[in-house]
Order: structure tokens, then C-alpha cells, then sequence
């Protein structure tokens, strides 16, 4: 009885965190939308046509650059903070990943940015 007890206390433990972890992605990813979409929508009201389809141009290879280096800083932190114990992981599906990081932030001492940072990396 007391098995069962514990084992559904953990189940509903793991189900509330991945019910978090993904709502708080949902909540990243769609203020993220807003935020490109107010940056990329702000230049094409002020330029003629050439000029907004360059500046789009430039948008998307400013945000690729971005990304990448977003990529190698979280690989960098991953590396320092994670490396001392684990090999980089397969690929997993973001929530899952960020279940995992949640659970280890409490024992590697990662601040959020580190956090988010590694999560991009480890989800790219």
C-alpha cells in the first residue's frame, strides 16, 4: 500500500513538472513570436519595397547569426556545467529536455540563463 502510494506521489510529481515545463516553453516561444514579429514588422513600414525586401533579408541572416551564437554559448555552458559528469544526450523533444535540466538545476547550480541557454542548445 505504501509502494503504491509513493509511486503515484511520484507520477503526479513528474506529471506537474512536465505540465510546467511546458507551459512556460508555450509562454518563451510565444513571446518570442511577438518579439520577432514586432522587430521584423517596425522596418518594412519605413522602406520602399527594394529596401524592405533587403532589410528582411538582413533580418533573417542577423537572426541566423543570433541563433548560432546562442547555440555555442549554451554548448559552452553545457560543457562547463553539465561535461563534468555527462556526455551530451541524444536529441529529445524540448519538454522532455527541460524536465531533465529543471531536475538538474537544483544539483549543478545553474542560474536561468544558463538554463535556457543549455536547453536551446540541447533542443537545436
Amino acid at each position: 500500500m505504501q509502494r503504491c502510494a509513493i509511486l503515484c506521489s511520484l507520477l503526479l510529481t513528474g506529471i506537474c513538472l512536465t505540465v510546467s515545463a511546458i507551459a512556460q516553453e508555450q509562454d518563451r516561444s510565444s513571446l518570442s513570436a511577438r518579439n520577432a514579429s514586432a522587430t521584423t514588422a517596425a522596418p518594412n513600414r519605413t522602406n520602399s519595397e527594394d529596401g524592405s525586401a533587403s532589410s528582411a533579408r538582413r533580418s533573417d541572416a542577423e537572426k541566423v547569426a543570433i541563433e548560432a551564437a546562442l547555440r555555442v554559448e549554451g554548448e559552452k555552458r553545457f560543457r562547463t556545467n553539465c561535461g563534468r559528469c555527462h556526455m551530451a544526450p541524444h536529441k529529445f523533444p524540448p519538454r522532455v529536455m527541460a524536465a531533465a535540466i529543471r531536475h538538474m538545476r537544483v544539483r549543478a547550480t545553474l542560474t536561468e540563463e544558463d538554463m535556457r541557454l543549455i536547453l536551446r542548445y540541447m533542443t537545436q
